[in-house]
């Protein structure tokens, strides 16, 4: 009873605290947890009914794991998981790079008006949709009208079809979800960057480390905690795909296919084309689980080379 009483006084000293974080638990609870109970739809051939969604899976049959059988017995099953995987782990290698210089060098700006507005500029395509940024890529690559083939004709050479070239498109992805995501990503390196006791640099300078010298030293290894946990979030994510930058980028050109197929746009094609709900529930299943069992072992690894970086 004394326990109940005291958690209760607790709930009551810090109810302003609550109070903040209650709308993002309610979403939380909303979105992730409550849809959890839908996981059975993976085990069953679900089928509309009278009566509602929970009459529906009540009376859908059993069917065990016949649905995860859609993507392993598919011929693209190889090809969609290579897809997904290298592109994610180029995505992570390449946005901890460029997001960690970003926010070095703006920290490293003197002038602080320069660098919200550099930072502001960078953050800005983060918020555009995907829909847009395809229809910006499109004025570019364009075969008709496009920027790039009207600079290319300039110098002589004959332009190019780049919706129907899968060759150039790794690399387009790639340019993309960097340019869209990376000044997101630097804001919370320069957050961490900014919260360094500057009397460590006080005490560079006055031993004479160069700038290199104070970043390689003192800025670099203090946020490399930070770096590591990010990552190994990251990585759990690695078996799910940007949905919009793989099919509303490339337009969904049939031809780009094998660049730019992924499993979430396999899925929502195979959904699409065959209503299959116990399929798609399935394929979301298996990303959620191998990404789980992906975080605690890269987790398990980081803790054994040095336990204060773990994530938990």
């Amino acid at each position: 009873m004394e326990k109940i009483k005291k958690f209760m006084r607790n709930l009551w000293k810090n109810k302003a605290w609550l109070l903040m974080v209650l709308p993002g638990t309610i979403w939380l609870l909303i979105f992730s947890y409550l849809p959890m109970f839908g996981l059975v739809i993976a085990f069953k051939d679900f089928r509309i009914s009278p009566g509602g969604f929970v009459q529906s899976l009540i009376n859908s049959d059993w069917v065990g794991f016949k649905n995860f059988e859609f993507l392993f017995s598919s011929g693209d099953a190889m090809r969609i998981t290579r897809n997904t995987v290298v592109y994610n782990l180029v995505f992570i290698i390449l946005g901890l790079i460029f997001a960690v210089t970003i926010a070095i060098t703006l920290s490293q700006l003197a002038n602080k008006k320069l660098r919200k507005v550099y930072q502001t500029g960078m953050l800005f395509p983060h918020f555009l949709s995907w829909v847009i940024v395809s229809y910006f890529l499109f004025s570019f690559l364009s075969f008709d009208k496009g920027m790039v083939n009207s600079v290319l004709s300039t110098f002589g050479v004959d332009p190019i079809s780049w919706y129907n070239e899968p060759k150039y498109w790794p690399f387009i992805l790639v340019f993309i979800n960097i340019w869209k995501g990376v000044g997101y990503g630097s804001i919370v390196y320069l957050a961490a960057i900014v919260g360094i006791d500057t009397t460590y640099y006080e005490a560079a300078t006055i031993d004479g480390a160069s700038k290199w010298q104070q970043i390689k030293h003192i800025t670099i290894p203090l946020i490399v905690p930070l770096m590591i946990i990010l990552t190994i979030m990251a990585i759990g994510g690695i078996f799910r795909a940007d949905f919009g930058l793989f099919y509303q980028v490339p337009k969904n050109s049939a031809i780009l296919y094998p660049v730019t197929d992924v499993i979430d746009t396999y899925i929502y094609k195979g959904l699409m084309n065959m209503g299959n709900i116990g399929m798609s529930t399935a394929a979301g299943l298996y990303q959620a689980v191998v990404g789980f069992i992906l975080i605690m072992v890269t987790n398990f690894a980081v803790k054994k080379i040095d336990p204060e970086y773990g994530l938990f």
